[in-house]
């Protein structure tokens, strides 16, 4: 299916102004936990949203995919991150704390960061979607590079889900199933995916959204409610969940919305927002949604008239110089429509039969759904396959073969103290590779099976092949506080070298 120029401007026009609406709406209920019957703003507005950091950090990430187009990856998404975003709460200060120690992702949103399944991740998805309108298989893997800077587990696994629900939007319109796309991507046993599974099942057995909501939390129990209460003032309908395992129950929260709003876009945000919680979150992603599927003419001017067409920005870094932020809805929109042909290739993007601009390939049916890949005759793999890796692999590329550091836990190293870690290298040619792997280490450290070895990269008929080499390290003589450590490999013959830095801590991780 193609997708015109025309639609393509009006759905990203609704996911925008969706955005800006749910998140205005919902922002002064942000960090309550309770009951609300709210069914328009409760303030001022005077023509302008309200500033809102699940809109601002996408701006950043369009600056970076503008540079950087498909090659953006975690790691330069971190880069973008240091430079031009100012907070340092929750998880964003706990990825941002990672990422100034050298600690990459995924394992700058892992280490120490008690706020790794959190809502953080999730409000940032609607970028990947328009940037892959009909093409959740790719919204996704871009929606997994961005939350692994901060997140990890239910923190990325909500991106996920969402990217492909607001790229399928684009094309299909059922709201089971595209509740059913999202949910193809994400581990069925996730604590997401049993929130999901929760507000579902409220619904159809007839419960009210109130009733819904308890239910919800009481699967999934969040404290995200609680930041911005006093103790005393906490209702006791619903438990509290552990610190920082929020993702789960606003996910949940944002699909009563969609359930209970059936359809009606300023029911459905409202829902939302009155369930509490991460307000401006859960009704500014399900304002996103709905505009993606209407346009931006589904959206009543009751609610676009009050804050106009304007973008306001709340914690991004404007004082140095290296962003372009869009002012308004219409600006970005439009920035988004010309990034869109080199973002997607010629492949999927036809700039020259249109005779009204290019149109886009879309993906219908079963196809939006999750499919897995064939690798070589005995392998298939999926994007599951990715969501399963352990947050303590870090992948690098280097043109004619690519590697993951494993370091099988937290990268801290104790003096006297053995510690393990893997070399996984994909060979990606197809030719066999004779590679030299030498590690530079501190002086008093050792290393099994030696500082210098070689390793056969092997090819298979028709394809290509791998090899895993683990190494132990004999930490010695601590000092410091953080060590700094080089993996060189060499592919005989070739110029290529990889160099890949390897941080270890002195101490033992607290979460």
């Amino acid at each position: 299916m193609k997708l015109s120029l025309q639609t393509y401007r009006s759905k990203l026009m609704g996911c925008w102004i969706g955005k800006n609406v749910g998140g205005t709406l919902g922002a002064p209920f942000e960090c309550k936990r309770g009951v609300f019957d709210v069914d328009f703003y409760t303030q001022e507005l005077n023509g302008e949203p309200l500033p809102n950091d699940d809109l601002d950090l996408q701006l950043v990430w369009l600056n970076a995919v503008e540079k950087y187009g498909r090659n953006v990856t975690a790691s330069i998404l971190g880069e973008y991150w240091l430079s031009y975003i100012v907070p340092n709460w929750g998880e964003y200060g706990a990825g941002k704390n990672n990422l100034r120690q050298g600690i990459v992702p995924p394992l700058s949103g892992y280490v120490d960061n008690v706020y790794r399944d959190s809502n953080g991740a999730y409000i940032r998805s609607e970028i990947w979607a328009c940037l892959a309108p009909g093409n959740p298989d790719i919204a996704v893997k871009y929606a997994y590079e961005d939350a692994i800077v901060d997140h990890s587990h239910e923190g990325v696994y909500a991106e996920v889900f969402f990217a492909a629900i607001e790229s399928a939007a684009f094309v299909e319109s059922d709201r089971n199933k595209l509740i059913e796309i999202g949910l193809s991507y994400i581990p069925a046993e996730s604590g997401v995916a049993k929130g999901v599974a929760s507000a579902i099942d409220a619904y159809e057995k007839g419960l009210t959204w109130q009733e819904a909501r308890i239910q919800v939390m009481s699967d999934v129990p969040g404290s995200f409610g609680i930041l911005g209460m006093l103790t005393e003032d906490l209702p006791q309908d619903v438990p509290i969940g552990k610190m920082g395992y929020d993702a789960p129950s606003n996910v949940g929260i944002t699909l009563i919305g969609w359930l209970y709003g059936e359809g009606d876009f300023g029911n459905s945000i409202c829902i939302a927002n009155n369930c509490g919680e991460d307000t401006d979150c859960t009704a500014a992603t399900i304002g996103s949604i709905l505009g993606i599927i209407g346009g931006a003419e589904s959206i009543p001017t009751k609610w676009t008239d009050p804050i106009g067409d304007s973008i306001k920005t709340l914690c991004l870094n404007l004082g140095d110089q290296g962003l372009r932020i869009p002012k308004t809805v219409v600006e970005l929109t439009e920035r988004i429509l010309r990034l869109a042909p080199s973002f997607l290739g010629s492949e999927l993007c036809d700039v020259l039969s249109g005779a009204e601009g290019y149109t886009i390939a879309m993906k219908e049916g079963a196809q939006l759904q999750s499919q897995p890949m064939r690798v070589n005759a005995w392998l298939n793999r999926s994007f599951a396959d990715k969501l399963e890796q352990s947050p303590f692999q870090v992948p690098y590329d280097f043109t004619i073969f690519s590697a993951i550091v494993d370091y099988q836990e937290a990268p801290f190293v104790q003096d006297g103290t053995a510690k393990k870690i893997k070399l996984i290298i994909d060979n990606q040619l197809f030719m066999q590779q004779w590679l030299q792997i030498k590690w530079h280490l501190p002086a008093e450290w050792s290393i099994s099976p030696g500082p210098k070895v070689a390793s056969s990269l092997e090819n298979y008929h028709c394809n290509v092949g791998r090899t895993e080499l683990e190494f132990t390290i004999q930490p010695q003589g601590l000092q410091e506080a953080r060590y700094d450590l080089i993996v060189e490999i060499t592919s005989q013959g070739r110029p290529t070298k990889g160099l890949i830095p390897i941080v270890l801590m002195n101490g033992v991780p607290k979460a």
